[in-house]
């Protein structure tokens, strides 16, 4: 009989006491193998190509590229991975994001131990994993009447009403913090909601149906 291949696992983190929190779990499971670790989802895209883990834990806000990019760009390359977002965020904005672009499961740092191992396994297995947080999020939206721009967070609506003045999304990401791929995928994510394929029209959307103050 073939011995059972371990289950190999990076993880993607900023946080060093996070990622050795992390190893810590994986190194009591018999059937799972850490076999690399980033710092930032550039070099988790980078590891990704050479190391083809089955399963990535993935942190979503990171410097370099954030976990929704390197998300999209490891399932874009290698639809085979398996990212299960690990996140201490619950915003709708970061569940569905990661989500949208293909993530197969979504929990918070205050997953146990055992509901980490669970969820790894089960993406193995085909079978998605959401924290409470998370599965309202995802209920709540169906739930909600259609109108325009309804479905827009409070952060995404900062983000509109900047873009209104005409700052770029260099100029957004500096009032914000974050970097410039993170604006971009906001951005993105509110042209879509808003049904729209232009700044412009965003804008002038946002300003007939008073989104922006």
């Amino acid at each position: 009989m073939t011995e059972k291949m371990p289950i190999r696992v990076m993880l993607v983190d900023d946080h060093t006491v996070v990622r050795r929190g992390l190893r810590a779990v994986l190194s009591v499971s018999d059937d799972m193998r850490l076999v690399g670790e980033a710092d930032n989802g550039e070099e988790a895209v980078q590891l990704c190509e050479r190391l083809q883990p089955d399963v990535i834990l993935m942190d979503l806000l990171m410097p370099k590229m954030d976990g929704i990019a390197a998300t999209k760009a490891i399932h874009e390359r290698w639809p085979k991975v398996l990212i299960i977002a690990l996140t201490s965020f619950k915003e709708r904005e970061y569940v569905e994001g990661v989500l949208k672009v293909g993530a197969t499961s979504y929990l918070l740092k205050n997953a146990s131990a055992d509901e980490l191992v669970s969820a790894i396994r089960r993406a193995v297995a085909g079978l998605p994993s959401l924290s409470p947080e998370a599965a309202q999020v995802l209920i709540q939206r169906v739930n909600e009447p259609a109108q325009s721009g309804s479905d827009l967070t409070e952060h995404e609506r900062d983000i509109l009403a900047m873009m209104a003045k005409g700052e770029s999304n260099g100029e957004i990401a500096e009032h914000l913090f974050v970097s410039k791929s993170t604006v971009k995928f906001h951005v993105s994510s509110i042209l879509s909601k808003l049904g729209v394929s232009s700044r412009t029209e965003a804008v002038f959307i946002a300003v007939k149906h008073h989104l922006v103050r």
